[in-house]
């Protein structure tokens, strides 16, 4: 991979586990964690995602109302981060890389992220952008936000829809992450681009940038 000067990050699955939001829709629908995991992973498998789910499974739910009712589970603390997370990116500021963290995310996430003092030149989401993955425009926000070239800039995330793919189109270099039910599934397809089990693994990937 040619050296970037910048590395993005995707949240959700790639720094931050969902597992508890997870956890609260597998109560909503009444249904144990491990059932409710396995059928999200059968949507994920089948494009519906966790919305087509959710549908799918209980057809008459509010799934509005509970997702507002949910938000909280979505607002990430310390114990959401994945382990490798504050090493991951310390390695990289430390061999001179620019890092920045944006993926598709609620009101209120930034600023949880922000509050945990992350080493990111910058923090942003879907909601305070108001476009969201995989459209190309969140992209060009990326690009707003690092001042940098796309070919300057790895993207790393752990869906090929809403972060390989859209990256690569966009000029970016992508990086695959497979961690979360999403990294999980999408993996078996994943070919034709750099793939890291966890983020200290980046700095082997590139070379130190110049300066």
């Amino acid at each position: 991979m040619n050296r970037p000067s910048w590395v993005v990050f995707d949240v959700g699955g790639v720094l931050v586990d969902e597992a508890r939001l997870i956890r609260g829709w597998a109560g909503v629908l009444e249904l144990g964690e491990a059932a409710f995991t396995e059928r999200l992973r059968e949507g994920i498998a089948a494009e519906k995602g966790i919305g087509g789910t959710i549908r799918e499974l209980a057809p008459q739910l509010d799934i509005k109302a509970h997702r507002a009712r949910l938000n909280g589970l979505e607002i990430p603390g310390e114990a959401d981060l994945y382990p490798d997370v504050r090493a991951g990116l310390a390695a990289l500021r430390q061999a001179g890389f620019r890092v920045g963290i944006a993926g598709n995310q609620p009101a209120g996430v930034a600023e949880a992220l922000q509050a945990l003092r992350l080493e990111a030149d910058f923090i942003a989401t879907s909601h305070q952008w108001g476009v969201s993955k995989p459209d190309p425009r969140f992209f060009d926000e990326v690009l707003k936000a690092t001042g940098a070239a796309a070919s300057e800039i790895a993207y790393v995330g752990d869906r090929l829809d809403n972060d390989v793919e859209p990256a690569r189109a966009a000029g970016m270099h992508p990086v695959f992450i497979p961690r979360g039910l999403w990294g999980e599934v999408h993996d078996a397809r994943v070919s034709g681009v750099t793939r890291i089990t966890s983020l200290p693994e980046l700095c082997r990937c590139f070379e130190a940038p110049n300066g």
